[in-house]
């Protein structure tokens, strides 16, 4: 994984959590969100790169064409959102 896959599954990932913790009226506030679809959006767009998702092919050396960026965006927004979804529910 390189920086900037790094650092988009960071960003998306904590605007997924945000969005899904906001939709569910979770009690984890905007700090505990983040942190959470931080985690859950980076976990997801790492092992996505390697079991497949990604539209970039690993061994090409090509980390900025625009399908590997929206795969990490989507992948980092939809892991930050599960994990953020999950430890709500717990929580509650």
């Amino acid at each position: 994984m390189d920086i900037v896959s790094l650092g988009i599954g960071l960003l998306s990932g904590a605007a997924g959590g945000n969005v899904a913790g906001s939709v569910m009226k979770s009690g984890m506030g905007t700090l505990g969100r983040s942190v959470t679809g931080i985690v859950g959006g980076t976990l997801l767009s790492f092992v996505g790169q390697y079991i497949g998702l990604g539209a970039a092919d690993p061994m090409a050396g090509a980390g900025l064409n625009i399908g590997s960026i929206v795969s990490n965006v989507a992948s980092g927004g939809i892991g930050g959102a599960i994990l953020t979804f999950i430890l709500g529910k717990i929580m509650k």
